[in-house]
């Protein structure tokens, strides 16, 4: 009996599930950060989830970039909001990325493409981690549907947002962030979260085993100084679901996916 159980156990330790992989605004270290030549990238190291920041142009279109000014990334300058598409996609979204002068900003319907053409070829699917910055909705979620993409891509933003976003597509997996112990209860009560964005610094492997308790998933962001092997090592320990990095090829190899 006694060994059964030794037996058993070591059985569980080896089938514990690895963390799945999110690159951060797409970055493979190869291409300027939430352009479609970064996507490409991650889709060829088969991630689970690229990450993307949803903007609305003045006209309405849904693009993609994380400031909400083009002063860092691009060519152009002034806040998003108040450009019209057609003078966004005359920007260089490469600057400071030698070879890449061409890169314009992607429409959030050019990612979906993008993502759902590689979907069909491929057996290993990547869904989108959508960081909603200055949206609404109901564009979101009908861009998201035409390409079969919309029920198992995540959505991250302000609670707020996310309660609207849930009236608009029930079905959504939501992510809100989550700092403490003593939010997950009332989170969960209110918006019913696929998952939780965790902040690192302060997750415990209490607050991931509360909330798988619950049924309810832990991803947490490694960047910049935490984007390194034994943040890796020690998430995956903690039963973290899903590390983002900027630094994919790395965290496959560390935890060998």
């Amino acid at each position: 009996m006694k060994n059964y159980l030794l037996l058993l156990l070591c059985f569980s330790l080896n089938t514990v599930a690895k963390p799945r992989i999110s690159a951060h605004r797409g970055n493979t270290g190869r291409a300027p950060e939430n352009t479609l030549s970064t996507y490409k990238n991650a889709l060829k190291l088969r991630v689970n989830f690229i990450e993307i920041d949803v903007r609305t142009s003045a006209d309405g279109q849904l693009v993609i970039l994380h400031d909400g000014t083009l002063n860092r990334t691009t060519t152009g300058a002034g806040p998003v909001k108040n450009i019209p598409f057609s003078e966004l996609k005359k920007l260089s979204a490469g600057k400071g990325f030698e070879g890449f002068e061409k890169e314009k900003i992607p429409s959030l319907e050019e990612v979906c493409k993008l993502i759902s053409q590689w979907n069909k070829l491929h057996s290993k699917k990547t869904f989108i981690y959508v960081d909603c910055k200055e949206v609404t909705p109901k564009p979101l979620v009908e861009i998201l549907k035409k390409y079969d993409l919309a029920f198992e891509s995540c959505f991250y933003g302000n609670d707020s947002f996310l309660f609207s976003l849930k009236q608009e597509f029930p079905q959504a997996r939501l992510m809100p962030s989550l700092r403490k112990k003593e939010e997950i209860a009332t989170k969960i009560s209110s918006l019913q979260p696929y998952a939780f964005d965790a902040n690192y610094l302060t997750l415990t492997p209490e607050m991931v085993q509360e909330a798988h308790s619950k049924s309810v998933q832990v991803f947490t962001d490694l960047l910049g100084p935490l984007d390194k092997v034994e943040n890796y090592q020690n998430a995956a320990k903690m039963g973290v679901d899903l590390i983002q990095t900027d630094k994919p090829a790395l965290v496959f190899k560390t935890l060998k996916n």
